[in-house]
């Protein structure tokens, strides 16, 4: 409270003292200053994290449509797919037994699992899976790859020894998940004997893991890594690097080529989306194909329409990959920092018109020496 001292009792109210008034505000502002932990952030600071992890789910979003184009033809992955099935199958064995499962072909490719035992539904008590190219962990390895390259102000050498140590984590997981398909299996149709029901178990497993399971946990690994190697001071910091740094960012400035890259780009991926869904030659391939396949038949028109298909598949990737490539060009740039360290792209210039040109940070690797090399020793001496 403000105490002043008057002959007035009524002056009090209408003649304050400024001196005094500002002393206690000052002296309020400086508690608060001082009572505030340095890490806090402003809201001024988190909203600029919020715009600069704004391109996040761009990227994402980018990197679904590249997953989808992968991923349209059966068994892309298939080398991935391949080790899986074989680790899955020895580790099947090694922990319930020799013979719990047997490691077959699907599509040419040793990708197909029997679980065997007594227990399961059919004739041949066994359950025949195989691993698919959805099934191998690779599109969850994108998707954190894509979180950890687009998280600033960490190097780029930490970035990629992190991004191999998260992706061989979920390998190892997605193995596990795998493994733990014959024991849930076994439980269930053991208390239901030679009944398809007892398979709903081993179907919920899949279904949580794969719908929100290995999304939770993926989100998880990011989020401690971020917080672990620095979390929002690295990135707050992001406007200086080191000299042997660098990193890609969203064009600034953008001239008419630049949007006309985009628009082939996008026109492209739309081109090829529309080859594989909506096409009728294509779609009536595919139908034709899947009858072939429901009902094993062998005929010249299932051969037909498999490469039709497989055309129409080949021909949407092409597309694709020429419009992500396109997409790219137009919209991204590579960018390393100044003499002074400084992101050019993170640094605000406020300097009159006049002067503009002669504030702009320029890379120390885009300047070079001018004169021979014995006239640059003689000044440098």
């Amino acid at each position: 409270m403000l105490a002043i001292t008057t002959e007035n009792p009524h002056s009090a109210c209408i003649l304050p003292q400024v001196d005094e008034e500002v002393a206690p505000t000052r002296a309020m502002g400086s508690a608060a200053t001082a009572s505030k932990a340095p890490d806090d952030l402003e809201w001024s600071e988190v909203g600029q994290l919020g715009l600069r992890y704004a391109r996040i789910p761009l990227a994402l979003l980018c990197v679904e449509a590249f997953y989808w184009f992968l991923t349209m033809p059966s068994d892309t992955l298939a080398p991935i797919q391949v080790s899986e099935a074989w680790i899955w199958n020895e580790l099947t064995n090694l922990i319930f037994g020799e013979g719990a499962s047997t490691l077959g072909t699907h599509n040419g490719w040793t990708t197909r699992i029997e679980l065997n035992h007594v227990s399961f539904p059919g004739s041949f008590d066994h359950i025949a899976l195989y691993v698919s190219d959805e099934c191998a962990g690779v599109h969850e390895m994108i998707f954190l790859s894509t979180l950890v390259a687009m998280t600033e102000g960490v190097p780029q050498r930490l970035k990629i020894r992190s991004i191999i140590v998260m992706c061989s984590i979920i390998y190892v997981l997605n193995i596990l998940r795998l493994v733990v398909f014959y024991p849930i299996a076994v439980e269930d149709c053991m208390a239901l004997p030679n009944d398809a029901a007892c398979l709903q178990g081993m179907w919920d497993w899949h279904t949580a893991v794969w719908k929100w399971g290995f999304l939770l946990v993926l989100v998880t690994m990011w989020v401690v890594w971020f917080w672990r190697f620095g979390g929002p001071a690295r990135t707050l910091d992001a406007t200086y690097a080191d000299s042997d740094e660098w990193r890609l960012v969203i064009r600034k400035v953008w001239s008419q080529k630049h949007f006309l890259l985009v628009g082939v780009a996008v026109a492209l991926m739309a081109w090829g989306a529309y080859n594989v869904t909506s096409n009728e030659e294509a779609m009536l391939a595919k139908s034709t194909l899947d009858t072939c396949v429901s009902l094993d038949l062998i005929s010249a028109e299932c051969g037909n329409a498999q490469n039709r298909w497989d055309d129409a598949i080949g021909y949407a990737w092409s597309l694709a990959a020429l419009g992500l490539v396109a997409g790219l060009c137009g919209s991204i740039q590579f960018e390393r920092p100044d003499d002074q360290g400084r992101w050019p792209s993170s640094v605000v210039v406020d300097v009159p018109s006049e002067l503009a040109e002669d504030a702009t940070p320029k890379s120390r690797h885009d300047t070079k020496k001018a004169g021979s090399w014995k006239n640059r020793g003689s000044e440098e001496e």
